[in-house]
């Protein structure tokens, strides 16, 4: 267990599917980088999740890792306050999930909000695997490893946390006070429509924007950002609720007094959207510069990522081991 006079620990993760973008930025990382400066952060590249539904072709996996790692320090992340490790370098995580998977109802996985809404989401893959299912144990695993005390999560993942909770407790019942019980560290998470409108921004979509675009790029794709539909001119008055031009200058634009002028012109059909998306491609600029300056000089050092990820990875697993011991213990199937 966790020293009482330690900091509380935070673990969270992020799978490596694909290059990050505004979103994983206001629904993530922004978020770790404050929580680091409170607490013992743990943050993982969750490959393994990765396969749970892009088991069919994996080439991309260790790069993305990668990628995603440049990204987390370029938005202000700290591998000197925060331990960064690839979930697959510390096997014990799927040896806790194994044993978890002894005590858990195969019910419980089955009412997993996720559970169904993905397979109906992604329909052109294969979801039909145990492991897709058991994914909840892992992320179980992935938190209860390193007597994880919060997890940050949204409300609306509060309910996925909860199984991991349920889980812990079940096994406790068993074998004892084992196993930490994680609790939900909510968080403010701005959800950030795709570009062409859509609920959800989303790589496969073609409908975002990438943190490693450059400024000309970022320009070009907020000219083309979905609108009012009905404002076919810019003297007719327009919707400023729900318009994701709108919502991302709520988010990215510093300057309030500049959003009220926009918004109040625009209702009164007195802007057009080309000067209220050039403003927009300013504010998103202006956060991602900095960004690009700390990417710059990592790409002049490739081979520190890695040793970050590897290093991080042997402390992570240091605890792990240790988590592990314990387990066995409690559960009498340590041969000496």
């Amino acid at each position: 267990m966790a020293k009482l006079n330690s900091p509380k620990r935070v673990v969270s993760g992020m799978r490596p599917t694909g290059q990050l973008h505004l979103g994983h930025l206001v629904g993530a990382l922004h978020n770790w980088v404050a929580l680091q400066d409170q607490y013992d952060c743990f943050y993982f590249v969750a490959d393994w999740h990765a396969l749970t539904t892009d088991f069919a072709d994996t080439s991309q996996v260790t790069q993305y890792a990668y990628d995603n790692a440049v990204d987390w320090i370029a938005a202000g992340l700290d591998p000197e306050r925060s331990t960064f490790f690839v979930q697959s370098m510390v096997p014990e995580h799927a040896e806790l999930a194994l044993l978890l998977s002894m005590v858990t109802p195969v019910t419980w996985l089955e009412r997993v909000p996720t559970y169904k809404e993905q397979q109906e989401t992604l329909g052109d893959k294969d979801l039909s695997s145990i492991g897709f299912l058991g994914y909840p144990l892992l992320q179980t695993a992935d938190v209860a490893i390193y007597d994880a005390n919060f997890v940050p999560v949204g409300e609306d993942q509060v309910a996925h946390l909860e199984l991991s909770r349920e889980v812990t407790r079940r096994f406790n019942r068993f074998y004892g006070d084992v196993l930490v019980e994680p609790q939900p560290l909510l968080t403010k998470v701005a959800r950030l429509p795709g570009l062409d409108g859509g609920k959800k921004m989303s790589k496969s979509l073609g409908n975002t924007i990438l943190l490693s675009d450059d400024a000309d790029s970022v320009k070009k794709k907020v000219r083309s950002m979905y609108t009012d539909p009905k404002r076919v001119r810019p003297d007719i008055p327009g919707t400023v609720e729900g318009n994701p031009v709108f919502l991302y200058h709520d988010v990215f634009n510093p300057d309030v007094d500049e959003i009220e002028d926009l918004k109040s012109r625009y209702r009164a059909g007195k802007v057009g959207d080309v000067e209220v998306k050039d403003k927009l491609a300013k504010a998103l600029n202006a956060t991602l510069d900095p960004m690009r300056e700390r990417r710059k000089e990592l790409a002049s050092r490739p081979e520190r990522i890695r040793e970050i990820l590897v290093e991080g990875s042997r402390r992570a697993r240091t605890v792990a081991v240790d988590t592990m011991a314990r387990v066995r213990d409690a559960m009498k199937i340590v041969y000496r």
